[in-house]
């Protein structure tokens, strides 16, 4: 087939048009601005426009699709020239469900903990030898790109809540028609597309009544909400309620149990990651895999990119970079790191980058977030927020928020880096928490300074 497909710098529109010319197809794309890694890889595959922009005039009626970037916008000139000459125009998730319709479907949401555990399963299913398709927000080793095509029957997909396309602004997760669908817990995020919690929750409420027929639902009891929703899902649902396995290990190692008297020693680490991984558990168990491969293959596990990522070891300290940017994903990464290093001291270092992060009334959501952390450092760029035409708020205001005697607040991220320097020492580890770059600091090269 010839597919075009409008804003293919995203992060996951890159990767599907790779994965697209992978499995034969023709494929151009344009987009106003790409930026790295998207760029590079999308040049290496000979998939970079020849120019940035969009031309109306590409678009013709010799495609068989295009298919909509949610960062386009509704007025984009490709878009509406593609209106006009009435081509097929799917949303990605809209693109992913037609590609899996007979395949079985197998989603992750949840407001935290969806790449990690959509990576806990795909690791098993390879280990296991089972062919599968994967959508996932994240680079993972042993895989070389982000979306996998194929005839397999299987189908792994990261299902979040954001926007289908500018056109469509109901959430990825609706399109998809889970098999097997698992929540991984409801914590109000994404205030810009959600503006109320009632209204974030409906959304999973909707997720039920989009299941395919006879699907599984694996979710976490001890989350209020999801057990609330769970009252009134239909009868022709699987509920599988979940909790963490038990860390049995000592001295700092976590160890499962696998139901036979036997250990298995992780190297992941944290209760949330232990949660995650209950989830994948019931998961590839209702897909045929057995306890055995399961236990055996999860040992090598070493989680995915930015989702509590070592990035320094040192005899002392260890450094971590973590995608954690809601509270609920702060708090649980801040709390793992704590657990796992009680005896070493703890800076925790958060950017407010997304926009519930830095809208002002979204703020006292992180009270006590950074507690459990030594030090606490959160950072927000005054420029974002003018980037994203948000109001601005005072270091001050972001303080009291928190409403944490360790914390402090900066703007500026010279001031943020100085003031880390002086921390440098022995016996401690430093946790970077961010969707963002902390307005360009060098993470490594600080951390490296900061445990030396």
């Amino acid at each position: 087939m010839k597919i075009h497909l409008i804003a293919i710098g995203g992060a996951v529109m890159h990767n599907l048009a790779i994965a697209l010319a992978q499995n034969g197809h023709q494929v151009t794309g344009s987009d106003d601005e790409i930026y790295n890694p998207s760029r590079e890889r999308l040049a290496a595959k000979g998939l970079l426009p020849k120019k940035m922009g969009w031309f109306p005039k590409r678009l013709t009626k010799q495609l068989d699709m295009v298919i909509l970037g949610k960062h386009a916008r509704e007025d984009n000139p490709e878009l509406l020239a593609a209106t006009k000459l009435g081509l097929k125009i799917l949303s990605f998730p809209e693109f992913i469900y037609e590609h899996s319709k007979n395949k079985t479907r197998v989603v992750v949401t949840g407001s935290h903990g969806k790449t990690s555990t959509t990576a806990m399963i795909m690791h098993v299913l390879q280990d296991a030898g089972l062919a599968f398709d994967y959508l996932v927000g994240s680079k993972l080793e042993g895989f070389d790109t982000m979306v996998g095509l194929s005839d397999a029957p299987i189908m792994v997909i990261e299902g979040d809540e954001y926007p289908a396309s500018p056109i469509d602004l109901r959430p990825k997760m609706l399109f998809y028609k889970p098999n097997i669908v698992i929540t991984t817990g409801i914590a109000w995020d994404h205030i810009n597309v959600f503006p109320t919690f009632e209204n974030y929750v409906l959304q999973f409420k909707k997720l039920l009544e989009a299941l395919a027929p006879n699907a599984q639902w694996i979710w976490y009891q001890h989350d209020s909400q999801i057990r609330q929703l769970s009252k009134s899902a239909k009868k022709s649902i699987t509920q599988q309620p979940y909790r963490g396995f038990k860390n049995v290990g000592k001295n700092g190692k976590t160890t499962i149990a696998d139901g036979k008297g036997n250990r298995v020693d992780l190297a992941i680490f944290g209760q949330h990651n232990l949660e995650n991984l209950k989830s994948a558990y019931f998961a590839v168990k209702a897909l045929g895999v057995s306890d055995k491969t399961f236990f055996s293959s999860i040992t090598s596990f070493t989680g995915a990119a930015k989702r509590l990522e070592t990035i320094l070891t040192t005899k002392t300290g260890k450094a971590f970079l973590d995608f954690a940017h809601a509270p609920s994903k702060a708090k649980a990464t801040i709390n793992a790191v704590r657990s796992a290093y009680p005896k070493r001291k703890l800076i925790a270092c958060l950017e407010l980058h997304t926009f519930s992060s830095l809208t002002k009334k979204f703020l006292p959501h992180y009270k006590g977030t950074m507690s459990p952390a030594d030090v606490g450092f959160v950072f927000d760029s005054p420029h974002t927020l003018e980037m994203k035409k948000l109001p601005y708020f005072s270091p001050e205001e972001a303080k009291a928020a928190f409403a944490g005697k360790n914390v402090q607040v900066f703007t500026d991220s010279a001031k943020l880096e100085k003031a880390l320097r002086k921390l440098a020492g022995k016996n401690q580890n430093i946790l970077w928490m961010s969707s963002g770059n902390f307005g360009g600091l060098d993470v490594n090269e600080i951390s490296a300074k900061l445990l030396s």
